[in-house]
C-alpha cells in the first residue's frame, strides 16, 4: 500500500477505487511483510472489510474526509472486542474493550477503517519497542535496527507501507522518537488538544495522543478529524476546531523560525545536527535560541514519569512481578519508592521551565531541534555515546524530546535522509516546535520542507 491517506480518500470519494479494495491492499501488505517487521499484535480483517463495505455503500462517502483510509492504532487504544494490552502480558486478563477509543470513533466517522492494533513497549515505558512478550519491532529500513518507541509498531507500520496512517502516544517522546528512527512524519499535539478517552494511561499529566503518516497533509487531515473537546478527559480543553489542512497551502511565509542551541546541540551526534542545519538553511534562518536549564527539565520529566508510572502499577508489582517485562519491572519497582519531596520539586521545576520557555515564543513562532541524538541503533544495543558520555540506549533516545513534552508543546517531526556516514540509508528526524495550540504553524513549516523535497517518508524497500 504506497498511496498516502489523502490520496486514498480522494480516490474513494471519486469512485476511482473502492474502500474495500484499499483495505484489502493493506491487509495483503501486512500479511506479506509483518513476519519480518512485527508491527501488529492484532489484525482485524473481518471487521475492516465489513467497515469498508459500509463506507462504499454510504451516501456520505463523497463527503468523508478520510473515506476508505486504512489505519491502525497502538495497542493501548481501546478496540471493541479486544483486550487493551498496552504492550503487556498482564492486561491479557482484563475484560475486553466494550467500545472503541474516542479517536478511533472520530476517524471512522470520517470514513477511515481500522485494520488492527500495533506493538509497543510494555506500558509505554521505553524508547525501543524491544518487547519481551510480543517481540521486537524491526525498523523497515534496516531490519537489524530498532524502530524506536514506545510507539514503535505505529511508526514501523507506516514506514513499511502496511497502512498510510497510524495513531500512537507520546509521554516523553514516544511519537517523535520512532518517527525519527523509522522516517515518518509524526505529530505530538499540545497537551490537552486531543482526548485520551479510551486509552491506557502511562503518566496522565504528560500523556499525549497523535498520528503518524507519510505526508504532512495526512497528519493535518487526521488531526482535523480527531479534534474537539471530550468531557471524559479532564485535560482536553474546550478549544474550537481549526481547519489545519487548508492552512498548509499558505507555506511558511511570515513564520519566524529559530534553532534551539545548547542542550539540543550538545547532546546530538553529527547526523542529528546536520539534519537541523539542513532544515535551518532551507528555511533561511540563522536565529539561535537557548532555553535555560534543559537538563533539569529533563530530570523533572523523568521524576514525574517515574512517580506516576510506579504508582499506577503498584498493585500488580506486588502480586504479579513475574508477569512484567524484565526491562520495565525493575524500573517500576524503583519508581514506586521515590520520595514525594523529589516529585514536588520536579513539578516546580517543570512549571518554572514552562514559563521561561514561553518567553522564547515572543520572538519566534517555530523552533527547530533534533528529534533523536542519532539514527536507529541495532536491536539489542545497550549503550550509545553522546557528548563523550556512555549513556544507556533505551533511556537516551529521548534525550531531546523529554524536555518538550514535559511542558506540553506541540511538535511535528519531519524525516531527513542520507546524513549518517555510517548508515546513509537510515533516516533521522527534526522537531518543529511551536507554542501551545499553534500546531498549524508547525504543520505549515513541515509542509514547506516537504514541498522543497528536503523531507519525505518513502515506503521501505526490499520488504
Amino acid at each position: 500500500m504506497s498511496a498516502t491517506a489523502t490520496a486514498t480518500a480522494q480516490a474513494v470519494r471519486s469512485g476511482g477505487v473502492s474502500a474495500r479494495a484499499a483495505v484489502q491492499a493493506c491487509l495483503d501488505r501486512i500479511a506479506a511483510t509483518d513476519g519480518r517487521v512485527n508491527a501488529f499484535t492484532s489484525v482485524l480483517a473481518e471487521r475492516a472489510l465489513k467497515r469498508a463495505d459500509a463506507v462504499d455503500a454510504s451516501p456520505r462517502r463523497t463527503r468523508m474526509k478520510l473515506a476508505g483510509v486504512p489505519f491502525a492504532v497502538k495497542n493501548l487504544f481501546d478496540v471493541a472486542g479486544l483486550p487493551t494490552l498496552a504492550g503487556s502480558r498482564i492486561e491479557r486478563d482484563s475484560p475486553l474493550a466494550s467500545r472503541d477509543a474516542v479517536l478511533v470513533r472520530r476517524l471512522e466517522a470520517e470514513g477511515a477503517v481500522l485494520v488492527g492494533a500495533l506493538n509497543m513497549d510494555e506500558y509505554a515505558y521505553g524508547f525501543t519497542t524491544e518487547n519481551s512478550h510480543y517481540g521486537a519491532v524491526h525498523n523497515p529500513h534496516d531490519l537489524a535496527r530498532i524502530s524506536g518507541g514506545s510507539s514503535g509498531g505505529s511508526a514501523a507500520a507506516v514506514a513499511a507501507g502496511q497502512v498510510p496512517l497510524t495513531l500512537g502516544s507520546d509521554t516523553n517522546g514516544s511519537i517523535r522518537v520512532p518517527a525519527s528512527l523509522c522516517g515518518t512524519f509524526g505529530l505530538k499535539p499540545s497537551f490537552g488538544r486531543l482526548p485520551r478517552t479510551g486509552s491506557y494511561p502511562f503518566v496522565a499529566s504528560l500523556d499525549h495522543l497523535g498520528p503518524f503518516a507519510r505526508s504532512v497533509a495526512d497528519l493535518a487531515a487526521s488531526y482535523d478529524a480527531m479534534q474537539g473537546p471530550d468531557a471524559d478527559d479532564p485535560a482536553c480543553a474546550q478549544r474550537s476546531i481549526e481547519a489545519t489542512l487548508p492552512e498548509l497551502a499558505r507555506g511558511a511565509a511570515g513564520i519566524r523560525v529559530g534553532v534551539l542551541g545548547g542542550w539540543f546541540r550538545d547532546m546530538a551526534l553529527l547526523e542529528a545536527t546536520a539534519a537541523v542545519d539542513a532544515v535551518a538553511q532551507a528555511l533561511g534562518t540563522t536565529r539561535l535560541v537557548e532555553w535555560p536549564e534543559v537538563e533539569r527539565a529533563r530530570a523533572a520529566a523523568f521524576l514525574i514519569t517515574c512517580s506516576e508510572g510506579g504508582a499506577l502499577h503498584l498493585d500488580d508489582l506486588k502480586t504479579r512481578p513475574q508477569d512484567f517485562d524484565p526491562m520495565t519491572r525493575d524500573r517500576f519497582l524503583a519508581n514506586a519508592l521515590l520520595p514525594a519531596a523529589w516529585v514536588q520539586r520536579a513539578q516546580r521545576v517543570r512549571h518554572w521551565f514552562a514559563r521561561r520557555v514561553a518567553r522564547s515564543f515572543e520572538t519566534v513562532d517555530v523552533l527547530i531541534a533534533p528529534a533523536t541524538p542519532c539514527v536507529a541503533p541495532a536491536i539489542g544495543t545497550d549503550w550509545i555515546e553522546v557528548a563523550g558520555k556512555r549513556l544507556p540506549a533505551r533511556a537516551s533516545m529521548g534525550l531531546l524530546t523529554q524536555p518538550i513534552s514535559c511542558i506540553g508543546l506541540p511538535v511535528v517531526t519531519v524525516p531527513l535522509w542520507g546524513l549518517s556516514h555510517s548508515a546513509p540509508h537510515m533516516p533521522i528526524g527534526v522537531q518543529l516546535i511551536a507554542a501551545p495550540w499553534r500546531e498549524d504553524l508547525a504543520l505549515r513549516v513541515a509542509a514547506e520542507l516537504e514541498r522543497q523535497g528536503l523531507c519525505s517518508a518513502p515506503v521501505a524497500r526490499g520488504l
